[in-house]
């Protein structure tokens, strides 16, 4: 089996500011936003947690393209830092960091946190530097308790709320990651959601099931309603998840056949003079399908 290689160096590097160079230029009204603010408070009171990433060291130079922490590197310079620690990207220069990874996911920002509590760093400092209230940094560093490991994968790379965690904790690990699959394939990651899939599990896939559905207004007869169209949901997830790499690949051959067949002058004249409606979802087809949907 071939291994993949890694984006990064397995060991973090401390590298002088002097010799990280930004990659973009800073957007307008950046220094008054609620993200520099927060970051600026964040670095003041617990330091620098989350390392920079930058680029291999030009090697006529020696200096490095910043690719992530952009505002980091802004206000480590303000607070007149000489260096800072960093992961080194192994790809190539021409791959853009920061098209791939804009935001901070919830997961990332959970060990963020939690790293800072282990390297002494008390709760209420960090809900300063945060600006958020205690209950939720306990929130955020419980995040992932009582999450099985597949979920964890499952939600890396995604945000949400802290408050979707204790909803799925009241499931068991299968019916989590069920739920979850259904929440990241409907790009709907909110509790609302989490809480209607909670209504919909079964008693026996429930961590205690006297406690889970006690909730105002809906009847036991629409609760066994909710479990069995989640049920079918679910399978019909399933089928469709084992099939839509070929369906795709199906459809994108097509569109390829029925663009050469309009490239033939003879064809699509007829078909405009004779057969217009065709014509029409001929060329829907071919707008719409590719590989990126």
């Amino acid at each position: 089996m071939t291994e993949l290689p890694l984006g990064f160096e397995m060991s973090q590097l401390v590298i002088p500011l002097d010799r990280i160079l930004p990659s973009r230029k800073t957007p307008e009204g950046l220094l008054n936003s609620r993200k520099f603010k927060q970051i600026q408070s964040s670095i003041a009171e617990v330091g620098l947690i989350e390392p920079l990433t930058i680029g291999k060291a030009n090697k006529a130079t020696g200096h490095h393209i910043l690719l992530d922490g952009h505002i980091r590197l802004m206000v480590l310079r303000q607070f007149e830092y000489d260096d800072a620690p960093c992961l080194i990207a192994t790809d190539d220069e021409s791959y853009t960091y920061n098209n791939r990874i804009n935001r901070l996911s919830t997961v990332h920002e959970h060990y963020m946190i939690r790293r800072a509590v282990e390297h002494g760093v008390s709760r209420e400092r960090l809900a300063i530097a945060l600006n958020m209230d205690i209950s939720f940094v306990d929130k955020k560093l419980n995040l992932l308790d009582g999450l099985c490991a597949e979920v964890v994968e499952l939600l890396k790379d995604q945000e949400f709320s802290a408050y979707v965690s204790p909803v799925l904790r009241k499931m068991k690990p299968i019916r989590q990651l069920e739920c979850v699959e259904l929440m990241v394939s409907a790009n709907n990651l909110t509790v609302p959601y989490a809480q209607a899939l909670l209504m919909a599990t079964p008693d026996n896939l429930l961590v205690e099931p006297s406690k889970a559905k006690r909730i105002n207004g809906v009847t036991p007869e629409q609760i066994s309603k909710m479990e069995r169209e989640m049920t079918n949901l679910h399978g019909q997830y399933k089928l469709v998840e084992q099939t839509y790499g070929e369906v795709i690949l199906n459809l994108v051959l097509a569109k390829g056949y029925l663009s050469k067949l309009l490239d033939n002058p003879q064809v699509s004249r007829y078909l405009r003079l004779h057969q217009p409606d065709v014509l029409a979802e001929i060329e829907n087809i071919i707008q719409t399908v590719s590989l990126d949907k």
